[in-house]
């Protein structure tokens, strides 16, 4: 099975929430997931972040990929807690 660490879209309709998550490749956007990672809420930017570090690290160790988007919110989250 093939993880990958991305976003999943939920909240209200113009008002976007994403939660990070830890999902097999193949299942759509808002399926099923292995793991809630962290969650991003774009109107407050990326300090509107938050992401739980340790669980990410053992995913990516396992050999889960990040997205692009989760590979920025990851490096900022690093460098706050830093």
């Amino acid at each position: 099975m093939a993880v990958v660490i991305r976003l999943r879209q939920e909240g209200a309709k113009g008002r976007p929430i994403f939660r990070i998550v830890a999902t097999d490749k193949r299942v759509r956007r808002e399926g099923r997931f292995l793991e809630i990672l962290g969650s991003y809420d774009p109107q407050k930017g990326i300090k509107g972040a938050s992401v739980n570090l340790d669980r990410v690290q053992a995913w990516i160790a396992q050999g889960a990929k990040p997205s692009e988007t989760v590979t920025s919110i990851i490096k900022h989250a690093q460098t706050a807690a830093a």
